[in-house]
């Protein structure tokens, strides 16, 4: 099996991409690049079984209501409360990863990361993506929750200031997961760029999405995550899980579907 980690970006040069091979109980990391366009990343996917994508899926619904609504001056005023803004602000999966991990995700409709959702647009048509919320295997993802619910560091390590923690997150990734592999020049290239860090916990939380190790909506929130997008939060404790876990057949079967070619949903 090979997941997929891919830290995109409104720019190409600052997208970052990895690949991890499983098998043995071991994940050797074979891939880790930063700067990628959106043909050679449909074209990495093509041969992986699993991509996470840190990018928002999509928008919050009551946002796209909201838009519609004001295309035109309304009669009534709106209702400017602190649970009305909210509602525009984040996506049901984004309350979640705010109850599991005490931190926000960037609001894909207020936030600069919106212009990276519109990129993701693009790519999820071109991997056939039916459904926002996983659909066995294209996965979006949060590499900072996963960190926190891995008990690594998760915070400050961005940046030309964050090296000295992104060292100390490899350290322990290392240490913590002695069944990864990576060569020299990849461990340092993880200490030199936070979007290859990035990158590299996107496809570690592929993996555990592929293997049932992530949080899934509950049945109340299905279908606002099939059209919003659904962040596959890894459950704690599964760091040293993801190289014996097992993809059930279903999922395989969902992932053999999705590699036909269809309009994203």
């Amino acid at each position: 099996m090979r997941t997929l980690g891919i830290d995109l970006a409104s720019d190409p040069r600052k997208t970052a991409v990895c690949r991890v091979r499983w098998g043995r109980g071991a994940g050797v990391v074979d891939l880790l690049q930063v700067g990628a366009g959106d043909g050679e990343l449909l074209d990495a996917h093509a041969a992986a079984d699993a991509t996470g994508i840190d990018s928002p899926f999509g928008w919050p619904a009551a946002f796209l209501a909201f838009l519609c609504g004001t295309s035109r001056l309304a009669a009534d005023p709106l209702p400017w409360t602190g649970d009305h803004v909210r509602g525009l602000r984040y996506r049901a999966t984004d309350l979640a990863v705010r109850e599991l991990t005490g931190r926000w995700p960037l609001s894909v409709s207020s936030d600069l990361i919106a212009v990276v959702a519109m990129r993701c647009q693009g790519l999820l048509a071109g991997m056939g993506v039916r459904d926002r919320s996983g659909d066995g295997r294209v996965f979006e993802v949060y590499p900072a929750a996963a960190l926190r619910r891995w008990g690594l560091q998760s915070t400050r390590y961005k940046g030309r200031a964050g090296r000295p923690v992104r060292e100390e997150i490899v350290a322990a990734l290392r240490a913590r997961a002695r069944w990864l592999q990576l060569s020299p020049a990849h461990a340092s290239q993880l200490v030199e760029s936070d979007d290859a860090l990035d990158a590299l916990v996107a496809a570690l939380s592929a993996r555990a999405a592929a293997v049932g190790l992530t949080v899934s909506p509950r049945e109340e929130q299905r279908h606002e995550a099939a059209r919003e997008g659904w962040i596959a939060v890894p459950v704690e404790g599964s760091l040293e899980r993801l190289p014996t876990g097992r993809v059930h057949a279903r999922r395989l079967a969902r992932r053999a579907s999705a590699r036909r070619p269809t309009q994203a949903g």
